[in-house]
């Protein structure tokens, strides 16, 4: 017999890799184009930045040239790699907390179900609360001596959003029995006090100098990709554990009595 905890990560890969080569293909083909313009707005201000430089250098002195190092194609190349293996990442840390949560009833109870909610509330947790909160800004926007500040703010937000969501979890599991739109209103309240929170938070200390237009897409590129992420590493996780149970000759219903009948249920 396969070792379940084995089983999990395999499946949790699979999504991973799968979710990630979905989304790197997404960002390829429509994200890309919308960076592409965002990259020529930012070397016209690199090249106005340079001429000032020049007007006030010395007669004769040389001029440092800065040359990519990979050309655009290796990029969009190296783009849907890296996907890829973030996805595979991805998938390995969800195996970790999905067996922790459902460690009791295992793992291939309501197999489906489950991987719908807990994919949903990743997303609501790592992409959309912290994403409401620092909108995505194209690259080579704000200044480099702010970086690591807000590599901090946005670490800052997905961890209170991580917090949040486990809070709703908990509140939704203590509530069982009452009436489920008590119990989903509970939950809307928790994710919306998270963000009450989040906004906390100090603002972006960098302005944000792109077209609205442009910005605009971007944002909603990028918010779109992290929601195509999540959906696509649903899909294949949740088919996956299907799969796994009707192997196993444990029927998702037949499982759910059992479990049932001997602890609390968890959604």
């Amino acid at each position: 017999m396969s070792n379940p905890t084995l089983t999990l990560l395999g499946r949790s890969l699979a999504a991973g890799g799968a979710a990630g080569l979905v989304t790197g293909l997404f960002s390829l083909l429509l994200a890309e184009p919308v960076m592409d313009r965002a990259i020529v707005l930012e070397e016209a201000r690199s090249a106005k930045a340079e001429a000032a430089e020049h007007a006030h250098a010395a007669a004769g002195a040389v001029a440092d040239h800065h040359e990519e190092l990979f050309s655009r194609g290796q990029q969009h190349f190296g783009l849907v790699v890296t996907a890829i293996v973030a996805g595979l990442a991805m998938g390995a840390l969800f195996a970790v907390a999905y067996a922790l949560v459902h460690r009791r009833t295992g793992f291939l109870v309501r197999a489906w179900p489950r991987a719908l909610a807990f994919c949903a509330a990743a997303f609501v947790a790592v992409a959309l609360l912290p994403g409401l909160r620092y909108p995505a800004a194209p690259p080579g926007v704000g200044d480099a001596n702010t970086v690591g500040e807000r590599q901090q703010l946005w670490l800052a937000a997905v961890v209170i959003g991580i917090l949040g969501m486990l809070l709703a979890w908990q509140v939704y599991v203590r509530l069982a029995g009452r009436a489920e739109p008590l119990r989903h209103g509970a939950v809307f309240l928790t994710g919306a006090a998270t963000l009450a929170v989040l906004f906390l938070l100090p603002d972006n200390p960098d302005e944000v100098p792109v077209p609205a237009a442009l910005l605009w897409d971007f944002r909603v590129l990028s918010l779109g990709s992290q929601l195509l992420l999540w959906v696509v590493f649903a899909a294949v996780f949740g088919g996956l554990g299907l799969r796994a149970a009707a192997r196993a000759g444990a029927p998702a219903r037949a499982q759910d009595l059992a479990a049932g009948a001997s602890v609390a249920p968890v959604k």
